[in-house]
C-alpha cells in the first residue's frame, strides 16, 4: 500500500492511483475508503471505473440513497462514453439494489 501512496503523491492527477488506493482500504478502513471514493467522484467524475465499486461500498455502508445516486451518475456517464458493457453492469446492479431495498 505504501507504493500506492507514493503514486498518489507523485501523480495526484491520475485517478487510477486514487482508485487503487480506495480499493485497498475497502477491507479495513471504511472511513478512508469513503474519503477516497468521494475524492474520486468529486475530482475525477469522468473516471468511469469508480462508479461500480463506489456504489457497492456505500450500499454496504447502508447509505442507499448515495449508492443509488452513484449508480445513476455512472449509468449516465457510461452512456456518454459509449461503454455498453459497463452500462449494462451498472444498470443491473442498480436494479438489484432497488429490488433488495423494495424501491421503485
Amino acid at each position: 500500500m505504501r507504493a500506492l501512496h507514493e503514486f498518489c503523491e507523485t501523480e495526484p492527477d491520475n485517478p487510477f492511483n486514487w482508485y487503487a488506493l480506495a480499493l485497498e482500504y475497502q477491507e479495513h478502513d471504511p472511513e478512508k475508503t469513503s474519503e477516497l471514493f468521494n475524492k474520486l467522484l468529486l475530482e475525477h467524475p469522468d473516471y468511469l471505473p469508480t462508479y461500480y465499486p463506489a456504489a457497492h461500498f456505500f450500499s454496504d455502508q447502508d447509505d442507499i440513497e448515495k449508492a443509488l445516486d452513484i449508480f445513476e451518475k455512472g449509468i449516465s456517464l457510461a452512456k456518454i462514453q459509449g461503454e455498453t458493457k459497463t452500462l449494462n453492469e451498472l444498470s443491473s446492479a442498480l436494479e438489484m439494489l432497488k429490488f433488495e431495498n423494495d424501491l421503485d
